[in-house]
């Protein structure tokens, strides 16, 4: 992991992301430590922690200590909780926990002092730290929560269409509490697979990218369960989870999931991008054009380094000639 996050700060990739699920990957937070002193430009992060496997202030001062360290290089994402959480037989946590999460960890973060209960507590080493806290979700309550109070949104999924519809209600969110909906940066993470064009090296990919589907309709699933299949969550979202018969979760996040045989071909090419590398910009560009600031790769696949060079090589180039070039990151 800190050598392809070496190769892509080499390509020009800005931040690099790493899954928080301790008992099925490595402690993300050492990881971060051994990048941050190999590398010099990229930001580093979780994709995504959450408040319950770990105590809020510890997370903060984690942070804080990196930043003291290797010179405010860092971002939290976080959200209610997923494999970290289920692998444990527990749930994710609420709406109210998480917002009340964003606030002590954003505020200790940034060297300010927090309310936890009836203490006031404060990092006084950390004076000259800055974090900013992503929110990732799917449902309607936790995109609210976003616009509210979060720097940044992360949606785990490259569908224009669902995407367009939480960057709405993010946005929208934002301006009713008064903030400037610009101002939360919009990140879309799914796994990339860059190939020959050719309709043999696209059943690889999809096949290497369809675990990310399974991945995607646990939370599907819990919006379901909580608003119904008719909400105003759109269809693209719920429908294909209807042949869903469970999720192993040892198998989370990784290729050949065998829990995954549910999600058609047709979501495999909306939720990722998979393709030759103009295929790949095409929908970038349209990604961008839906307000997306950053696009990170999921690398959960048979072709990691070959995906950052032909990103590195014939994708990042192609971007940056726009006005605004779009961010990009890694995830892993």
């Amino acid at each position: 992991m800190v050598e392809l996050a070496r190769i892509a700060e080499t390509h020009g990739f800005s931040h690099v992301w790493t899954f928080d699920s301790h008992l099925l990957w490595q402690e993300p937070y050492v990881i971060h430590g051994q990048i941050l002193a190999s590398t010099r430009k990229v930001v580093v992060g979780p994709m995504v922690t959450n408040p319950s496997t770990r105590d809020v202030t510890v997370t903060a001062s984690t942070f804080a200590t990196l930043n003291e360290m290797y010179g405010n290089r860092t971002v939290c994402g976080i959200g209610r909780g997923d494999s970290a959480v289920r692998t444990l037989g527990g749930k994710p946590t609420t709406i109210a926990r998480l917002a009340e999460s964003v606030e002590i960890i954003r505020e200790l973060g940034n060297g300010r002092s927090a309310r936890i209960g009836e203490t006031t507590v404060r990092l006084p080493w950390a004076s000259r730290s800055e974090l900013e806290v992503w929110i990732a979700g799917y449902g309607p309550r936790a995109l609210e929560l976003t616009g509210q109070v979060a720097d940044g949104f992360i949606l785990q999924l490259a569908d224009p269409d669902i995407v367009e519809w939480t960057v709405a209600t993010v946005r929208d969110a934002a301006e009713k509490a008064g903030r400037d909906p610009d101002a939360v940066t919009i990140c879309v993470a799914a796994p990339a697979y860059v190939t020959d064009g050719s309709e043999a090296a696209a059943a690889h990919a999809r096949d290497q990218c369809r675990w990310f589907g399974g991945m995607v309709g646990n939370h599907v699933a819990d919006i379901v369960s909580r608003y119904g299949a008719t909400s105003g969550v759109p269809a693209a979202l719920t429908e294909y989870i209807a042949g869903r018969q469970g999720y192993d979760y040892n198998q989370h996040g990784r290729a050949g999931n065998t829990h995954a045989d549910f999600v058609p071909d047709e979501i495999v090419d909306r939720f990722c991008i998979l393709g030759s590398p103009e295929q790949h910009v095409e929908r970038l560009r349209r990604l961008e054009s839906l307000g997306v600031d950053q696009f990170a790769v999921y690398l959960q696949h048979d072709a990691k380094t070959a995906t950052l060079d032909a990103y590195g090589e014939s994708v990042l180039p192609v971007m940056m000639t726009s006005e605004v070039a779009t961010e990009s990151g890694i995830a892993r």
